[in-house]
């Protein structure tokens, strides 16, 4: 086989360096690529992936490395390869016109467009050669080749056309009042597609969303409505339950490929992990349910051993593949466990993980059952220790050897690929994760982990000016953009709430600043998604939609109501308010798609809680107080402690300055809708203050 070589392969990205070696002559996204396409009058042929991206992988497989369409693609076109998640605003971009063109978006996207940058071709997988009315490449770019040379004026005046319906469909202003009934019909939309059988939403396929689920617990505090907890249990039960989620090595897949959660598509991403251990914590502190405290702490286990690096970043993600299939590395073949288990635990095997001998899911690409195994369960501990005449805790004992065998048996497997590079978004929501966990669970080893990723970022994500930077892989690229700085933001203030070290408060107040600085809209409010600074391609974006990760700026309204709450400077409230009022149309419109946004009003509406512990910490008494606090559902709250030795808060709150030790005892200060009540000393007192919230 020959070897290529292409400009991909000095580039840091994964995604880049696994075309680095196409006969395609790929560019990266560069003033270079569109100078030449200009020079050499050819038009700009765009693909966009990710590493984990299983048809990314066969398109390339199929097209990228064959000579005939590299040929094709070198002749008439420039070509230039983005990762999707290195440059999330490029991506943004031109998913929207995918969208508006085809009806449809899907990652590997293609696109087509002038020099300038202006689409007038969009579409996402194309296989080599046409095939059940799917156009191939090899059709296809001839086609498009040849209207260039002849029809090249109409296409001009096409892709003009095309951006200036895209830049009008972005500009679309209505500001409307947002009521506080918003939340009725988010759940009301929320129940309408609500399986309650198999949990989720709508049919398949079932992605875990976690904001929904945040959201929904949100509505059941407010609204007490048990429903919205069932909801919340139901789905996180039989995703847990489910194919879905790794029951040997931990973690869950990206989505259900079916409605029961039980063909996933396997790869792993960082995002889910951070968010999906937020939600089972907070079912814990509602239910106090040890199943979901365990399925967090499993998920963050997974993360510590397989996901961050040495320095203490957090890696992206691993693939669905493994030696060219998909999920190879997570399915069984029911006699494969005999070589490394006993009878007793392959009968076991078989009963708690519904291993069938000629395989238990059905492969629908083909219509029949696969031949091999996805592990997953139906029953419960206290189900299995009554059929198994069994304590349960002699149950969890005997899944846990039998499943660490498995493990160590797996581990002999070729592993998926693991997509190495560093993003400040996605880590930021995994520091709020095990931020979160150490004030839920009290265990040491969470709350490092959030510091040394905190740290790392401070370190290794920030340039000589202060501003942050997007991507880490050997070193920093790329400027940051509105989700860079929302959820560092975010996880700077959860870990302030969940150690009390200043500087992570002060980190939050400053970044909070430069995030206005560069990124606020002056004339209409709201974010844009990139830093004023940097390249405009089409149009500066603004968007709240929460897809698979909340939107920058739904996040950023709750980081404006918390620190104007912690700094008691009104002004952050009041820039909260403005962009809901930007997006008021695209909230009232269909609520249910803006779940982190309204997480962020819950907060908004109230009631709030502004809570002040003085005293020395983690004394006795104040590690008591801290978990009263800390054990109550109260998600729309902040919390400061004013250390009797430390200054500094004070000139960030000045407020705090009154709330101080009275006669050399720990205080507890409860504020509720602008109200304090008196202060209390000892648990019992806070416990009946707290339960009467």
């Amino acid at each position: 086989m020959k070897r290529f070589s292409n400009r991909l392969s000095k580039e840091k990205s994964p995604y880049l360096l696994q075309h680095a070696n196409n006969p395609v002559d790929w560019f990266p996204w560069s003033d270079e690529a569109f100078n030449k396409a200009e020079k050499e009058d050819k038009p700009v042929f765009l693909s966009i992936g990710y590493s984990t991206c299983h048809w990314c992988h066969v398109m390339e497989h199929e097209s990228f490395e064959n000579e005939e369409v590299a040929a094709l693609m070198n002749d008439s076109f420039i070509s230039i390869k983005v990762d999707r998640e290195e440059r999330p605003d490029i991506d943004s971009i031109y998913m929207t016109v995918c969208q508006m063109l085809t009806g449809s978006g899907g990652w590997p996207m293609t696109i087509i467009m002038t020099p300038d940058k202006k689409p007038f071709f969009a579409g996402t997988y194309f296989p080599r050669e046409t095939r059940f009315g799917r156009t191939g490449l090899l059709e296809l770019l001839p086609k498009i080749s040849e209207l260039w040379k002849t029809k090249k004026e109409d296409i001009l005046k096409a892709a003009e056309d095309i951006s200036n319906a895209f830049k009008g469909s972005e500009l679309k202003k209505s500001v409307q009042e947002i009521g506080i009934e918003i939340f009725d019909k988010a759940y009301n939309e929320f129940l309408k597609r609500f399986d309650p059988v198999n949990g989720g939403f709508g049919e398949s396929p079932k992605f875990p969303t976690p904001h929904n689920l945040i959201f929904l617990l949100r509505y059941w505090k407010r609204k007490k409505d048990p429903n919205a907890l069932t909801m919340v249990e139901k789905t996180l039960t039989k995703m847990r339950q489910g194919g879905i989620y790794d029951h040997i090595g931990f973690g869950f897949h990206r989505y259900s490929t079916d409605g029961e959660w039980l063909v996933p598509h396997f790869e792993k991403m960082l995002y889910d992990q951070a968010q999906l251990v937020q939600v089972f914590i907070e079912a814990y502190q509602i239910t106090k349910n040890s199943f979901y405290k365990n399925s967090a702490e499993e998920i963050l286990a997974y993360v510590l051993r397989d996901m961050t690096s040495a320095e203490g970043g957090f890696y992206s993600a691993e693939d669905a593949d493994s030696e060219g299939e998909e999920g190879k590395f997570y399915l069984w073949d029911a006699d494969e466990f005999k070589s490394f288990l006993n009878e007793d635990e392959i009968k076991l095997v078989k009963n708690i993980f519904n291993v069938e001998p000629g395989g238990n899911w059905i492969d629908h690409v083909n219509g029949i059952v696969n031949g091999t195994n996805i592990l997953h369960i139906k029953k419960s501990v206290d189900e299995l220790a009554v059929e198994l005449n069994l304590s349960e805790e002699e149950v969890r004992h005997k899944i846990e050897v039998i499943r660490q065998k498995i493990f160590n048996y797996r581990e002999n497997r070729i592993h998926p690929f693991k997509d190495d590079k560093i993003l400040t978004d996605w880590n930021s929501l995994m520091i709020s994760a095990f931020a979160k966990a150490y004030q839920a669970f009290y265990d040491e080893k969470y709350l490092s982990a959030a510091e040394k990723a905190a740290d790392f970022i401070t370190h290794f994500l920030m340039n000589n000016d202060g501003k942050l930077m997007h991507r880490y892989r050997k070193e920093a690229a790329i400027p940051a953009n509105i989700d860079d700085y929302a959820f560092f933001i975010t996880s700077l203030l959860d870990l302030y709430e969940a150690g009390f070290n200043i500087k992570y408060l002060e980190s939050a107040i400053k970044l909070n600043k430069d995030f206005i600085n560069y990124f606020w809209d002056e004339k209409d409010g709201g974010f844009f998604f990139t830093n004023k600074e940097t390249e405009e391609i089409l149009i500066r974006k603004k968007e709240i939609y929460d897809g698979a990760v909340p939107s920058g700026n739904s996040a950023a309204i709750l980081n404006l109501l918390r620190i104007g709450r912690i700094t008691g400077n009104t002004d952050y409230e009041s820039k909260a308010s403005q962009i809901s009022k930007t997006f008021s149309y695209n909230l009232n419109s269909m609520p249910s798609a803006f779940t982190q946004a309204l997480i962020s009003l819950d907060f908004a509406f109230g009631p709030t809680y502004e809570i002040v512990i003085a005293g020395s910490y983690k004394t006795d008494i104040s590690n008591e107080l801290l978990k009263k606090v800390r054990n109550i559902y109260l998600p729309n709250k902040t919390i400061l402690f004013n250390l009797s030795h430390v200054e500094d808060l004070a000139q960030i709150a000045p407020f705090i300055s009154n709330y101080k030790q009275i006669e050399n005892k720990t205080a507890v200060y409860v504020c509720q809708n602008y109200i304090c009540k008196q202060p209390v000393f000892d648990s019992d007192s806070l416990t009946e203050l707290l339960e009467n919230l």
